[in-house]
């Protein structure tokens, strides 16, 4: 009975989840053809994780637990919404909200597993460790590289400038000094081909 128990909260979760497709970023799809969701952008900084880990700085975040914060740190967009990331007004109460959300979402499944992913959530958005610095720097990097594939589109919608860019990949320098580099020169040169405001 108690196994019947937890493969039903299991099931719970994974049915809310399934909502996450249907929360839409600002970011558009590399083609431009449409915004993408939060579980596109999550399987995306999974497996760019993946890709880049020889970028990070030593010692090496442990993949396996940098890839399970990455594809659970959104989820709590279900009930909070996607706060921008230029939204200075909507960061005020980010975190409550998204604590909230957290608590309801993750507490659908067997406190075991629940209180696994609060733990990941919540050291992600600490920023602490080696892990979550370089799972905020995929983070960051990859709307990064939307917004420049797509000729700055969600950075114009927004009146988004080259100064608010650079302040916010500012943390990628230590987690991984050279996709930090990298970009800085994608934003310089997203300003050189007029993507973004100076």
């Amino acid at each position: 009975m108690n196994e019947s128990i937890r493969l039903h909260q299991q099931i719970e979760f994974i049915r809310e989840i399934d909502k996450l497709k249907a929360v839409l970023r600002q970011s558009l799809l590399m083609d431009a053809s449409r915004q993408e969701n939060d579980a596109e952008h999550t399987w995306h900084l999974a497996v760019m994780a993946m890709i880049m880990l020889e970028y990070a700085a030593e010692p090496r975040p442990d993949l396996t637990k940098v890839i399970k914060m990455l594809l659970i740190h959104d989820i709590v967009e279900i009930d909070a919404g996607d706060t921008f990331a230029y939204d200075e007004a909507g960061h005020n109460d980010k975190f409550q909200r998204e604590q909230l959300a957290a608590n309801r979402i993750f507490g659908l499944l067997p406190s075991d597993q629940g209180d696994e992913l609060m733990s990941l959530w919540l050291e992600f958005e600490a920023g602490e460790t080696m892990e979550s610095r370089y799972a905020a720097t995929i983070d960051r990097l990859q709307p990064l590289l939307h917004n420049y594939y797509t000729c700055g589109a969600s950075w114009r919608k927004h009146g988004v400038r080259s100064s608010q860019v650079l302040k916010r990949i500012t943390q990628m320098a230590i987690p991984a000094p050279a996709l930090h580099d990298y970009a800085v020169w994608l934003v310089g040169d997203a300003v050189a081909k007029g993507y973004l405001a100076e």
